[in-house]
């Protein structure tokens, strides 16, 4: 009876054994990512209409913008300093009843947003190109544009 069971035991233990190495010996490569999924994680775009988007503007410039579009009656949401969907909803609003052409009103600061941006700016004598491009002089004029604010 106990060779019985010693023999039970050993070949109880002996599959564990198997089953745990054979286990470890897998689990390295059932849960790994494909090359494809990986490269497709990193190269990932990312989500700008859910961003930030300063175009260079520290907190206090970035509050004065919103003040300013608040102040001509269009709503950023929270003085908060971050340019975010509603501010930028906001802008294109006042810009498009400016007939400065942001296009659609989606949050998202694209080229759009920023040649009507810098048509706007061109009112106040900064003589940006109209490109749509958020370049040096483009954020420099932001800059200069919200010195004075809340």
């Amino acid at each position: 009876m106990r060779s019985n069971v010693l023999a039970r035991t050993l070949v109880g233990v002996t599959a564990v054994v198997g089953l745990s190495i054979g286990s470890l010996a897998t689990a390295g490569t059932s849960f790994a990512a494909s090359q494809t999924a990986a490269n497709s994680a990193v190269s990932a775009q990312p989500a700008s209409a859910l961003a930030s988007e300063n175009f260079g503007l520290n907190t206090a410039r970035a509050k004065n913008w919103q003040c300013w579009l608040r102040d001509n009656g269009y709503s950023p949401g929270t003085i908060d300093g971050d340019l975010g969907t509603n501010s930028w909803k906001a802008a294109q609003r006042f810009f498009n009843a400016q007939g400065l052409n942001a296009g659609t009103v989606d949050g998202d600061p694209g080229p759009n947003t920023i040649r009507a941006l810098q048509r706007y700016l061109n009112f106040f004598g900064y003589g940006l190109s109209v490109d749509g491009q958020a370049g040096t002089n483009t954020r420099a004029a932001f800059w200069d544009f919200n010195a004075y604010g809340c």
